[in-house]
């Protein structure tokens, strides 16, 4: 990767800022978790996952069919970016500082950064958030960020969902950033940096729906071709983020009959790869 300028700190970075620099193909990161200071990248190879070449091994599929997961969007962004910036035995530091974190709040209630979230029953009998990922949209691009999992196949999952929700909702490029071996083993490619900025200036324009009204529309069976019925309910704009009371509004776990969302899931990109 190439560094290609530094930032003079501490301010959580413009909205405006942010904006520009994925649509011109960079990105921020910071060395550490207590550093001030971020970089911006440009990546001299790219890695993207064709919205129609998801791999799906028997294994997940019969995972996302059982609804082992309560997936969300939106939910719970703040929850989500904090989990991916926690030490991992293998990354025991973080490239996602207090100023990234704040970069992308803000970013998020602008309307720009998305999270899908995987939820199970704790042991209190409360929801807790075992997986998801976070990332940018603009235009109908969507470049992920980062992703965790406290139980197996959570971002898994998360990913296949995402999928998913983009076909749903006419977006077009799903950027990976880095290529990794979890990410090869899903279908995901590497190109040249700027082949990836024409796929980016190729997929220009407004998607059908942002990706949570893609999810609740999914998720009521409205407008879903391949749907067979109704799974879950909708979940209305006001929906609290966190589960205080239960599984977030509209999710639903454990349903695996006919119509369920994780059958519907696996239906969809199925009809499309």
């Amino acid at each position: 990767m190439r560094r290609i300028m530094h930032a003079p700190a501490r301010p959580p970075i413009p909205v405006d800022t942010l904006l520009l620099a994925y649509r011109s193909g960079i990105f921020p990161m910071a060395d550490r978790r207590d550093d001030p200071e971020v970089f911006w990248v440009e990546p001299r190879e790219r890695a993207i996952i064709p919205l129609t070449g998801l791999h799906l091994s028997k294994s997940l599929r019969k995972v996302i069919r059982a609804d082992r997961f309560a997936v969300t969007v939106n939910r719970g962004f703040e929850q989500v970016i904090r989990a991916c910036a926690e030490p991992r035995a293998e990354h025991p530091e973080t490239w996602i500082s207090e100023r990234i974190i704040q970069s992308y709040l803000g970013l998020h209630r602008a309307g720009h950064a998305h999270s899908v979230e995987c939820w199970q029953v704790g042991r209190e009998g409360w929801p807790e958030l075992v997986g998801g990922l976070y990332g940018v949209s603009f235009a109908r691009v969507f470049c992920g960020e980062s992703m965790f999992s406290r139980v197996p196949d959570a971002s898994k999952v998360a990913l296949v969902w995402l999928v998913a929700l983009m076909g749903h909702a006419g977006m077009e490029l799903l950027d990976c950033q880095f290529m990794t071996e979890h990410l090869r083993s899903m279908g995901a490619r590497e190109l040249a940096q700027a082949d990836y900025r024409r796929l980016v200036e190729q997929a220009q324009g407004d998607p059908a729906m942002p990706l949570d009204a893609a999810w609740r529309q999914f998720m009521s069976g409205k407008g879903y071709a391949a749907g067979a019925g109704v799974a879950g309910v909708a979940a209305g704009d006001g929906a609290a983020e966190g589960a205080a009371e239960g599984l977030p509004a509209g999710a639903s776990l454990g349903d695996a009959g006919p119509s369920s969302p994780g059958k519907r899931i696996v239906q969809s990109l199925t009809q499309t790869s």
